[in-house]
Formats: C-alpha cells, structure tokens, sequence
C-alpha cells in the first residue's frame, strides 16, 4: 500500500515551493503570481527509514528498497473555486484518491510575495479552502443525493443511505468538514465515503511555511495554525521551504549538520511523512532475501495474512504461516542463523497482528 498525500492550499503560499523541498523533484514552477501550478504536479518518493538501511548492512545485500510516498500538487484554491473561480477546483478529483492532505499556510511576511488577499492571516486563509473543500464535497454528494431519490423509488433498501446522505448535506452545508460529522462510524456512512472519498474526511497535516527566522520559534502565525489544528484534531510541521530546497544540493554530511544549525532534527519530508503515518495510524514492516531489503506499510492491527496481501494477493490467498522476528532483536544477534540459534524466531498463524519493525517471511501456497 502506497501512501498518497495531496496538497493545497491559497495561491503564492508556498505549495509549489513545498512540493519541490518535499520531493526534491524541482519539477513544480514556482513564481510569485497567482495559478503558477496549473496542471497537478506529482511526484513520488523514497520514504527516509534508517531501519532498511541497517538491514541491508547486517545481511549484506546489494538491494534496499524503501517504501514510497506520492506527493499530489494541485492548483491554488481561492474564495468562489466550487463556483468556478480561480484554477483549483477543475484538479480537485486529482486528490480524491489521497489517503491525507497537506494543507500549505503562509506564515511569513514578505512585501515581495504578494498574497492572493491582501494580508497575511492564517486563519481566514485556513477557512477559505475548508470552506471551498467542504462545497467540493457537497457537489458530489448533491449530485448523489439526485441519483438515490430516482433509486429508492424502485428500491426501498436504500432509504436509510438517502437519509444519511441527507444528514451529511447538511452537516457540510453548515461549512463543517466530515471529520466532524458524528456518524462517522455509520455504515451508510462509510459506503458513502468509500465511493465519494470526501476531500474533508481526509486526515489533515497544516504546513505552516515560515522565513528562516521562523525556524528558532513560533511566530504569531504559526500560533494561529498550532490553534487550529487543535481544534481540529489535526497535525502540525513547521518549515522552511526555501530552505528545505536548497538542502537537496547538499551531501547528507552537509544536510544533518544545517538541520542542526537550524534548530530542527528532522527535515520536512521526514516531519510530514511522520505525521503521515500518525495520521493514518501506518506502521512498517520488513522483508529481505538475497538481493534485497524491503519496507512494506500497512494500517496498525493488520493480519498477517492481509499484510502479505500488500506484497502480493496470492500471498495472503494462500497463507501458511509467518516466520517473525523484531527489528531490535535482529540488530541485537545480527543475523537470521544467530536468530535461530537463540531460538528467537517466532512461526505466527493468520490471527497474529503485525507489529511496527517486524521482519517477516511469508510461507503460503497457491
């Protein structure tokens, strides 16, 4: 399973910038103009885990292949995008199949960057786009709610999936997004979601985008965005786009000892995936043979047998069993025959739950 994060935000806040300084991939324009970004920008990634590279050193094979991240730039949206003002709306569906948002926020003055309002206020920046992703929303499931009036007529089944339907409008009507709806757990709820994939029912990481200045502690702007996404229940990275692109130019020497000059430990594509990963409640695992060391993701309180599902569908079809070891024990002996040997190696059958770091081999037959 691949994790999947789009980004937006208001026009000249930094996106393309951030896109860039995520992904190393220089292949957003950035320009200080509205719509700079007028096609979606993607662009997909190695997620940074020092567990693979310490893996593939113990057993000593040429490969290591780390899980990856898809990072989804679209369009800046501005107050009017769901009625068709500015660029943003028309790339919406392009991050409806996400997994998270980044929601990118100017908290930095610069006379030189215009800024699409006038002024630098990260909350009401914040309220256009929910507002704007909340009547996104609400399109599609207006357009739902057409297509279940003419369906129940023939089928009365579907009356309790109108009436769900009917209580969300309302909830989103109100500007709300549906990570506050309260029947979240509802199954007509989850059916709806599963095939409309709301854009505010996405787990949400605030990037608030500072000066370099930014960085040593928390100016007013970022105290606002902190606010919020209290609020809301949802995560926070501070950074510094400008900088975290010019990091790209460095060896990894350079890059670790300006993070430490900066005052941060990690950088912001380390930040925003471990955000990621909290968000979705995501955990690691690993697999290795001969040529290669490799790191899978999975939701938390994954089987065994749909984890090696995510390797391969014939995998958890025809599972046998698991042969388990942790991470720390596997560096602790340093190796699979001194695993053994200490009798360390655990046989898990398709009820065991897999853990964060665990090293697996799969047994199963087709």
């Amino acid at each position: 399973m691949g994790l999947s994060i789009g980004i937006v935000g208001l026009p000249n806040v930094g996106k393309s910038t951030v896109f860039n300084a995520l992904t190393g991939a220089q292949n957003a324009e950035v320009a200080n103009y509205p719509f700079c970004t007028i096609h979606p920008n993607r662009a997909i990634v190695p997620v940074p885990d020092p567990r693979v590279e310490k893996l593939a050193e113990l057993v000593k094979v040429p490969n290591k292949i780390h899980a990856t991240i898809e990072f989804v730039d679209i369009a800046g949206l501005v107050k009017g995008a769901s009625k068709g003002e500015g660029l943003g709306n028309q790339f919406l569906h392009s991050i409806r199949e996400t997994a998270a948002i980044v929601h990118v926020v100017r908290c930095f003055d610069d006379p030189n960057v215009v800024h699409v309002s006038g002024r630098i206020d990260p909350r009401s920046d914040i309220e256009i786009v929910n507002v704007e992703l909340a009547l996104a929303d609400l399109q599609h499931l207006e357009r739902k709610i057409e297509r279940l009036n003419s369906a129940t007529k023939g089928d009365k089944k579907l009356a309790p999936m109108l009436e769900m339907a009917h209580k969300l409008q309302h909830h989103l009507q109100m500007g709300k997004p549906a990570t506050t709806f309260g029947q979240r757990e509802n199954d007509c709820f989850e059916e709806l979601d599963h095939e409309l994939r709301f854009l505010t029912g996405r787990p949400v990481i605030y990037v608030a985008n500072v000066d370099e200045n930014g960085l040593a502690g928390d100016n007013p702007y970022v105290v606002d965005v902190r606010l919020i996404a209290a609020e809301q229940g949802a995560e926070v990275v501070v950074l510094c786009a400008k900088l975290e692109e010019e990091m790209w130019i460095m060896s990894e020497e350079e890059r670790h000892e300006f993070l430490q000059l900066s005052g941060v430990e990690e950088s912001g594509l380390e930040q925003v995936i471990h955000r990621g990963f909290h968000a979705l409640d995501l955990i690691s695992f690993f697999t290795k043979n001969e040529n290669e060391v490799r790191a899978w993701q999975v939701p938390r309180n994954t089987s065994a047998p749909k984890a090696a599902g995510a390797i391969h569908t014939d995998f958890e079809h025809g599972f046998i069993r698991a042969e388990v070891v942790d991470y720390d024990t596997f560096v602790k002996l340093g190796s699979s025959a001194a695993v053994k040997h200490a009798g360390l190696l655990r046989l898990e059958g398709k009820e065991y739950i897999v853990q964060d770091g665990d090293i697996i081999y799969f047994r199963f037959n087709v």
